[in-house]
């Protein structure tokens, strides 16, 4: 992935990263929780698409630990901040587990075995864990009803160190009820796994939808990672974020296309008016969704909502700039992110496509170059 500080005249389609709104986003969330509540900034998967080195170094001193999917990526962060404390949300493969150990990341711990693991690695100082625990996700951890019986075994490992407990929500942004009720067992199971020697762990259960929907219950550590981004899985908390990302590309091409045209492969889409249409410097091979087609998708020029017409294919997309008269080869074009007062959400290009914000964000492709923006 290509990355500098400025855009160029050679750019056709890049990112602008505004790290100062990432800086901003910190904040609302430290506001939204209170001075005593940990962040761990979630930069897996190149920071969401934003990159993980310039992201990481943003944050710096403003976070107190990092998330990240799996080893390679940790080491992707400790490239940009040596001292970093770096946990490692999922299972790794035990290959990994000797360089996870030698390089003090942090692991989840999802079970017997996989702690076994690690306390053969430990040398003469004990591998700090956290225990993962699946209080209704259904994807790793220790079931809810076996993690007494597992944390006592786990505490008598001598080259363990159990530093912290963690669970995960999957619908805090779609089930209050279900999501109050699974906070509810998992804080009495925190409780019952302290009384049998799980002395000061950090805990953290909290997503982004979990911070903004239940703040009071946040413990002591919460795994921020799309609303950093500027992108809220709650929309109540959409005003207090600022969008990181501002995706843009450029027009190649300018015509009229007269009534009754074709648009795209498949003449999915055909004019009905002589229409004025734009091609754009970007397509499905940059992460400009194939399932946008024909579902109502707008770009920005001038300030102003175009319509996506027909097929998005590998390299461009076409828009109607009917209203546009004075619309130049070369112009600058909005994809996601705001120009003027309108602004295009990760949200409502999801919405469209039919998927979610995450996946817009880690959709970007690395031919799309990212400009970091920054005060001096």
């Amino acid at each position: 992935m290509k990355t500098s500080t400025a855009p160029t005249p050679s750019h056709r389609t890049w990112a602008e990263i505004d790290l100062d709104a990432l800086r901003h986003n910190v904040a609302a969330v430290r506001a939204h929780l209170g001075a005593r509540v940990q962040i761990m900034a979630v930069v897996k998967a190149n920071a969401y698409g934003h990159g993980v080195g310039p992201v990481v170094a943003a944050l710096a001193g403003r976070v107190e630990m990092f998330g990240v999917a799996n080893l390679r990526e940790a080491l992707e962060v400790r490239e940009q901040l040596a001292d970093a404390a770096v946990f490692i949300l999922g299972p790794a493969l035990p290959e990994e587990r000797a360089a996870i150990v030698a390089r003090r990341f942090i692991p989840a711990v999802c079970s017997l075995d996989e702690a076994r693991a690690y306390a053969a690695l430990a040398g003469p100082e004990p591998c700090a864990v956290h225990l993962k625990i699946d209080t209704g996700m259904g994807r790793v951890g220790i079931w809810e009803d076996e993690a007494s019986a597992a944390a006592r075994e786990i505490l008598t490992l001598p080259g363990l160190r159990v530093t912290g407990l963690a669970s995960h929500l999957p619908v805090a942004d779609e089930d209050d009820a279900f999501t109050r009720a699974q906070l509810a067992r998992f804080h009495r199971l925190v409780a019952a796994l302290r009384a049998l020697g799980v002395s000061q762990p950090l805990v953290h259960v909290e997503n982004s939808a979990g911070i903004i929907g239940f703040p009071a219950q946040a413990e002591d550590l919460v795994r921020a990672g799309l609303m950093l981004y500027g992108s809220a899985p709650r929309p109540e908390f959409q005003p207090r974020l600022r969008a990181v990302m501002t995706w843009k590309t450029r027009v190649t091409l300018l015509r009229t296309a007269p009534a009754g045209h074709g648009i795209s492969y498949g003449r999915t889409f055909e004019t009905t008016r002589p229409t004025r249409v734009a091609t754009l410097a970007v397509g499905y091979a940059d992460g400009y969704q194939r399932h946008l087609s024909g579902r109502g998708a707008e770009v920005l020029i001038r300030g102003v909502r175009c319509p996506v017409l027909g097929r998005v294919t590998m390299d461009q997309i076409v828009a109607d700039v009917t209203a546009l008269p004075e619309v130049a080869i070369g112009e600058e074009v909005v994809l996601l992110g705001r120009q003027g007062a309108e602004e295009i959400l990760a949200a409502e290009l999801a919405t469209k496509a039919g998927t979610i914000a995450w996946e817009i964000f880690t959709g970007v492709g690395p031919r799309v170059e990212r400009v970091y923006l920054f005060r001096k």
